[in-house]
Formats: structure tokens, C-alpha cells, sequence
């Protein structure tokens, strides 16, 4: 069984008290907890996850923290916001004391991960995301999660033991009474409830432009809690962000094919080496630039895409149907189009995209 590094406190804006972890040597990344089911203490102590953190020290810094009202961290608190989430990210690290450093977020965690990237473009150098989405609800509405998170109302134990071994796998028996008990012990039903309403209205759209760092958006080709679409849609928002495609089914990051994420993550966070479409690891990347005919410029892939279209004569509302995403969402796309381009309007718009090849 790994060695569980001691836990220490921060101390988040509010006064909430947050349990915390310093393991392993080398570049530091800090895992942003997925509320409401972190659990430090717990997880160490799962053989399978134990061994990957383990693994991963041998090469980085781990900075890993319970969320508010779970695990370690303070129980009684009632602020729920993002904002709270991204205070709490910024006191650990602050306490912790990286100047540079990367961040992994899975689920819940991916918007306090970006909200904080784009507020300290300067701290922060790579970015890996799983379950990620820039409107929460888009990765919460697929009928099996809504089905499964229908259970803390009904059967709060049931609910744990049905969400422990889907995460595991169901052949994991042992192994998924464990993550079970880790989830049961991490919060109550109460608070489980509350932190899911709270993160389902999350909508970090507006903030994704002033995300810089290099951000992997990784997605299970068999997921079936939430889309690829949504993911896809994640990493042509991000100015740099790469789709990168895993086998398998599992909803969690490091329980499945763990050796190659293991290297994945290492080979990003140490050496900047962005997964390939013939990576051994079985991964496949769409990178976010080097496309002939992409302009150049800071123009996200979704803005490429808009620009595309409204260089072929679809209005706005047109175009938001083709994309599946609100005409208002588009009307900020074309918004910050024309400023990043210097366009006066359709005209110039269209004019630029054929110079560029987008026509």
C-alpha cells in the first residue's frame, strides 16, 4: 500500500478549512478536488489509486486538496459558488507556494480548474481535463447520470454503492466497496445534493478565451455519463486546447488503462508532449492549431468554425442550430470575432476568412 502524506489545513477566503496534501518531486501539479465526493484519506488508501499517485511522485510534485464539505475539509459551510471553489484553489495553493504550476480537474473540478487558469494566466503552464464541459449542465443532462444522481434523493446508500461500482467497474468487488465507503465517508447526502444543484448552472463560456495555458480535454471513446460532443466542444472553445480521444469506458481518470494515463500525464506535465494521433498510449489527439488555413492570431477552433460559417452566409440563429448552442452564445462569438480580427462587421468578417482560406 502507497505511503498517505500527511495532511495539512489552508484556510479558504471565507474562513472554510480545507485538508490538504504535499507528496512525491518535481514539477508541481495540483489535482483539484471533484466535489462533492473527494475524499484524501480514502483515496491513499485505495490500493489501485494509492499506487498511481505513487507513481506519478516519482516525477511530480502532487498537490491535492479535499474540497469544501468533504473528505477532511470543513463539513458545516453553505457557500456552494464557483466562486468559493476557485477561492479554495487559490488558498491551497498559495499556502503551498508554487509560482508555476499545472492543474488536473475531473468532472465538477474541470470549471473550478478553468475559472481559475483564466483569472492567473501566469501561474499556471498545462492543463488536463476529464469530464470537462463549459456548461455543466450539458455533461449532467444525459439520461444515466440524471438517472444515477436521482438516487441521493431516493436511496442515498444505494446511490454509493451504484455509483462506486459503475466508477470501478463491477467486476471490482473489493475494490469498489472500498470507493463506496470513501464516497459515503467524503459527505452527506444533504450537502451531495446541494453541491451537484449548484455546479449544474455553472457556465464558464465567457472565461474559456483567457485560458492560455495548454490544455489536454481527454474523453473515453465508450464513456456513457456524458458526450463526446460536449468534450469536442470543450477543446475548440480553449485557445489551446487538444480532444484527446482514450479507449476504454470507465468514467474515471486513472482506474482504467492506468500505466499509459500515467505516462500520458507525466510526458505532459514534465516535457510538454501533447499525445499524437499514433501515440503507443492508444490515445488520439486533435490539436487545437497547425491546420493549414487556419488564421493566424488568437482565434479559438470554435471561433474558426463560426467565422467558417458566417463566411458562407448562415446568420446567427442559423448557426446556432448547426452547433447545437444558444444564438446568444454565437452573438459572443461574433463579438469577439470582429475584435480579434479588427473586422467592422459581415463584410470584413467574410473577406478575412476567404484571405485565410475559411471560405
Amino acid at each position: 500500500m502507497a505511503v498517505r502524506p500527511r495532511i495539512s489545513y489552508a484556510r479558504s477566503r471565507d474562513g472554510a478549512s480545507l485538508a490538504f496534501t504535499v507528496s512525491g518531486q518535481g514539477p508541481v501539479v495540483v489535482f483539484a478536488p471533484w466535489v462533492p465526493f473527494s475524499n484524501l484519506r480514502m483515496e491513499w488508501e485505495n490500493p489501485l489509486l494509492g499506487d498511481a499517485y505513487e507513481q506519478l511522485g516519482r516525477r511530480l510534485t502532487l498537490i491535492q486538496y479535499d474540497g469544501r464539505g468533504t473528505g477532511h475539509s470543513q463539513r458545516d459551510v453553505t457557500d456552494l459558488s464557483l466562486e468559493a471553489m476557485v477561492s479554495d484553489l487559490e488558498a491551497v495553493v498559495d499556502q503551498t507556494g508554487p509560482k508555476v504550476f499545472g492543474l488536473i480537474g475531473q468532472y465538477t473540478a474541470c470549471d473550478h480548474v478553468l475559472a481559475y487558469a483564466a483569472r492567473h494566466p501566469d501561474r499556471v503552464n498545462r492543463i488536463v481535463l476529464f469530464g470537462g464541459a463549459a456548461r455543466r449542465w450539458d455533461a449532467m443532462s444525459a439520461p444515466g447520470t440524471q438517472a444515477l444522481l436521482s438516487l441521493i434523493e431516493q436511496d442515498w446508500n444505494l446511490f454509493v454503492d451504484t455509483a462506486a461500482h459503475q466508477w470501478m467497474g463491477w467486476s471490482a468487488v473489493e475494490v469498489g466497496r472500498a470507493t463506496a465507503e470513501a464516497f459515503r465517508g467524503a459527505v452527506t447526502p444533504q450537502l451531495a445534493r446541494a453541491t451537484l444543484r449548484a455546479a449544474s448552472a455553472v457556465d464558464v463560456t465567457d472565461i474559456l478565451p483567457s485560458v492560455k495555458a495548454e490544455t489536454l480535454v481527454l474523453h473515453r471513446r465508450g464513456a456513457s455519463l456524458y458526450p463526446m460532443d460536449v468534450s469536442r466542444s470543450l477543446a475548440m472553445d480553449l485557445p489551446r486546447g487538444h480532444l484527446v480521444v482514450l479507449e476504454g469506458s470507465q468514467p474515471s481518470l486513472l482506474l482504467e488503462g492506468t500505466e499509459a494515463m500515467i505516462k500520458l500525464l507525466l510526458d505532459f506535465f514534465c516535457d510538454g508532449v501533447v499525445p499524437s494521433e499514433t501515440s503507443t498510449s492508444g490515445a488520439e489527439a486533435f490539436p487545437a492549431s497547425s491546420r493549414q488555413g487556419v488564421p493566424l492570431g488568437t482565434l479559438s477552433r470554435r471561433e474558426i468554425e463560426v467565422l467558417r460559417l458566417l463566411a458562407a452566409g448562415e446568420s446567427n440563429a442559423q448557426i446556432a442550430r448547426r452547433l447545437g448552442i444558444s444564438a446568444y452564445t454565437i452573438e459572443r462569438h461574433v463579438v469577439n470575432i470582429y475584435r480579434k480580427i479588427e473586422a467592422r462587421g459581415r463584410a470584413d468578417a467574410t473577406a478575412y476568412a476567404l484571405r485565410h482560406g475559411l471560405g
